[in-house]
């Protein structure tokens, strides 16, 4: 017997027979099937337990949601704390919690983020700095990246890949246009009739296996948004919160956005709260209508206070110190890697903790996935690109687990290798 309090299962079996009756039957089977029979028990840190006991190091963080660890005690504190005054709040009204949030978000910006809108995910975020843009320009087409992903709810998954947009007929050629990552003359052409409201960007394509963009390639599209008058929104849900070794990845272009989206680790997985930080241009609206985007639980309360523990602990000058120790060390043990298998382990894409591993197989990741798993390791393939293994170690991450990861890292890619080239044969 599991019992976890209001609830109990008799099994592992039983929560994934479940899982498929009244939650996601097709989500549910494919892990099945990847050999990935993960039903997520105990966590701490940057440690996950299955049902069965076995215990897991996490390098898939939910997209960087644990970028602190899961549970952090710092941000658990915070949210005990702050239960002792605060629930959700009512979003019709001035907050004490939103507006010190908004306040540090704000002066831990770009010179060009004035104001803040909260929202209670990453897609709604997005939809949030669309609609900003769309009201600051007049204008309603947006311009993204082939292969984006911005999540899943209403204008934000038009922005995104077709697999995603097609099924809820939410894609919309005439008013969300896509463009090659790295075709400056491609978003030249997309921009240059002067009636594209946003181009939307993450800084770093997460959900298409860590791209980098070239060098000077996010500058001059700035310059070109700039041209054509229209707004550059970075989307920084999974890039920002120190994952690049600054706190936000666009500042290492030396770019003041007009829109910065963020979320995911904004909470430290403990809340849900997203943040749309918005340059004067973008946050007229604000002045016009006030209630023109309204969300129950954007900017909840406790969220807030999650948020702003969050955002101490990550702006410290020892935290960010880390970040880089953390990189360069990985940096050093994924290239003595990839020496041992240079036809196989073909690609490291990193920026700070940001890292994608590339495999000379289509669907590379996947094995390496599989064999990680095996091997007491969770990370996951990129899903617009499964050639890449998303890698994305925590901030907060010891050497000691650097170095345990790496020596697990390196067993999985070799098993991983093996079994790749064997089904080719």
């Amino acid at each position: 017997m599991y019992d976890y309090g209001a609830f109990s299962f008799e099994s592992k079996t039983e929560v994934l027979d479940k899982a498929k009756t009244f939650w996601n039957p097709d989500k549910t089977q494919f892990w099945t099937d990847s050999g990935v029979d993960l039903v997520i028990d105990r966590r701490e840190g940057y440690f996950l337990w299955d049902m069965t006991g076995r215990r897991l190091i996490d390098v898939h963080l939910n997209g960087g949601t644990y970028n602190l660890g899961h549970r952090n005690p710092e941000v658990m504190q915070a949210i005990k704390e702050g239960m002792e005054h605060f629930d959700i709040g009512n979003h019709h009204f001035p907050s004490v919690a939103r507006t010190a949030l908004a306040q540090r978000l704000v002066e831990t910006a770009p010179p060009s983020i004035r104001k803040v809108a909260f929202g209670s995910g990453g897609g709604e975020a997005i939809d949030i700095a669309l609609k900003s843009a769309r009201h600051a320009t007049g204008r309603r087409k947006i311009v993204s990246v082939i292969k984006a992903y911005h999540g899943h709810t209403g204008l934000a998954v038009a922005t995104g890949d077709d697999r995603f947009s097609k099924l809820f007929l939410s894609d919309h050629p005439d008013e969300f246009i896509q463009v090659p990552f790295g075709d400056l003359e491609a978003m030249e052409k997309a921009l240059s009739a002067g009636d594209v409201a946003a181009v939307i960007m993450e800084t770093i394509p997460a959900t298409y296996g860590f791209p980098l963009p070239p060098p000077g390639y996010l500058e001059a599209v700035k310059q070109l948004t700039e041209r054509f008058g229209t707004l550059y929104i970075a989307d920084e849900v999974q890039t920002g919160l120190m994952r690049t070794g600054e706190l936000w990845g666009i500042t290492k272009h030396g770019i003041d956005p007009d829109i910065i989206v963020t979320g995911k680790g904004l909470s430290g997985g403990m809340y849900p709260i997203s943040a749309v930080l918005l340059g004067d241009r973008a946050a007229s609206w604000l002045d016009v209508d006030g209630f023109a985007h309204m969300s129950t639980f954007g900017g909840a309360e406790l969220g807030c206070v999650a948020a702003i523990k969050t955002l101490e602990i990550t702006t410290r000058p020892e935290v960010r110190s880390m970040v880089h120790y953390i990189a360069d060390l990985f940096a050093t043990g994924l290239r003595r890697i990839q020496a041992d298998y240079p036809d196989w382990f073909v690609g490291i894409r990193q920026n700070g903790v940001v890292i994608g591993l590339e495999f000379d197989h289509p669907e590379g990741a996947k094995f390496v996935m599989r064999e990680l798993y095996a091997n007491g390791v969770w990370a996951i393939f990129s899903t617009l690109d499964p050639r890449v293994l998303q890698f994305k170690p925590g901030i907060l991450l010891g050497p000691d687990l650097c170095e345990e990861v790496l020596d697990r890292l390196e067993v999985a890619v070799g098993r991983a290798r093996a079994a790749a080239f064997g089904r080719r044969s």
